[in-house]
């Protein structure tokens, strides 16, 4: 069944806790957080410390992505941190198989995220051990930005590959989800989906309601 991930990046960091329930209580179980280094994409966002204290107050699946140069550097204090998935970038693991065994090894779920111009054969030799595979549908480092609608085509040759060779992993997207796309998300396979804005509006002003827009974005996501 699709999930609606809400992406902690765009909540309102001083109401955190209270945004993290408020989103609970409208059905997410899963809750996204983007690590950025200021290196690979141009901004600089949150890092163990602050997952750990998240990790206090809610006991939801943490969904780390590391949107990072050298992201081998802090898998373990992720790890320690609560996360229960990490997700590195392709373009950033000149020996992607090696990261992923390490990130199993540490006892959580491995990922591989691809960026809106980087082709899925890219991903075509660890397709059997990665847990989930993210597909970017902006170019990373902000929130805010518009869908990029032919990424959809990399959802559903994935999906296709996925069916073809028995695979189990997860598809997740994303970047600019919201009432008016995550449909066609969960239509070209997506079992994730990403929302950020779309649940908690822009930052520090809020959402009024995310718990309505988890559940709303849920039901547009499992009418498919």
């Amino acid at each position: 069944m699709p999930e609606i991930l809400p992406s902690l990046l765009a909540s309102d960091f001083a109401r955190l806790a209270d945004q993290i329930a408020q989103a609970e209580a409208g059905g997410a179980t899963v809750l996204h957080y983007d690590v950025m280094d200021g290196h690979f994409v141009p901004n600089i966002s949150m890092g163990p410390p602050v997952l750990a204290s998240i990790r206090k107050v809610t006991r939801s699946f943490l969904d780390v992505h590391l949107m990072v140069t050298a992201p081998d550097l802090y898998l373990s204090a992720f790890a320690d941190a609560g996360a229960n998935s990490l997700i590195v970038h392709q373009e950033t693991c000149p020996h992607l198989d090696r990261t992923l065994g390490a990130i199993k090894k540490l006892g959580l779920k491995a990922g591989v995220a691809l960026n809106p111009a980087t082709p899925i054969s890219t991903l075509s030799e660890v397709l059997d051990v990665v847990d989930l595979v993210l597909v970017m549908s902006v170019n990373p480092g902000f929130g805010g930005q518009a869908f990029i609608p032919r990424t959809l085509a990399k959802t559903r040759a994935l999906q296709a590959i996925r069916a073809e060779r028995g695979l189990g992993f997860l598809l997740e997207m994303d970047g600019g989800l919201g009432a008016a796309n995550v449909a066609d998300c969960a239509a070209a396979g997506c079992d994730w989906m990403v929302c950020g804005t779309s649940v908690f509006g822009a930052g520090v002003s809020g959402n009024p309601d995310p718990a309505g827009a988890v559940r709303e974005l849920s039901r547009l996501a499992r009418a498919v």
